[in-house]
């Protein structure tokens, strides 16, 4: 019986090059959302028509705003 040829020395693994860190989002302070004149506070954002929370204004890739909390979706004017 014929020998099987002999395996080639095993290579030390090099480690994948680190992946490009994405950019970190821009927090906003939670009293950034307010509008505050003399003694009365207003929201600058909407509100969710249907769970009440705080909605998000997005301007790209479409306008819209966007609820978090139940995902509702409303679209800007075309």
């Amino acid at each position: 019986m014929s020998q099987a040829p002999p395996k080639p020395p095993a290579q030390p693994k090099v480690p994948a090059p680190a992946a490009a860190k994405p950019k970190q989002k821009k927090l906003r302070m939670r009293s950034e959302l307010y509008e505050i004149s003399g003694s009365t506070t207003k929201l600058k954002n909407r509100k969710c028509p249907r769970c009440g929370s705080v909605m998000a204004s997005h301007k790209q890739p479409t306008q819209r705003w966007v609820c978090g909390a139940c995902s509702f979706t409303d679209y800007g004017p075309k």
